[in-house]
């Protein structure tokens, strides 16, 4: 390995920290527990609004509803 200038060094160092830097900042940000419910959330929000998603949903309540209903007046 050949001799280095130590400014090059401390350069290079400080090159390094700031990558480092911003690296972590990054992660931070994308495993902010907040912001992955939020995308959780509008997934599913955006999901729900297909449809056939609302359709099948307000099929089930229906069938719920009718059980409900007969097995109170069944006993």
């Amino acid at each position: 390995m050949a001799d280095r200038d130590p400014e090059a060094i401390k350069r290079d160092i400080d090159v390094a920290r700031d990558q480092l830097a911003a690296t972590v900042d990054s992660l931070a940000v994308r495993a902010n527990p907040r912001r992955l419910a939020d995308d959780l959330k509008a997934k599913v929000v955006d999901f729900v609004k297909k449809p056939a998603v609302t359709v099948t949903l307000a099929g089930v309540g229906v069938l719920v509803v009718v059980v409900v209903v007969h097995r109170v007046r069944n006993r």
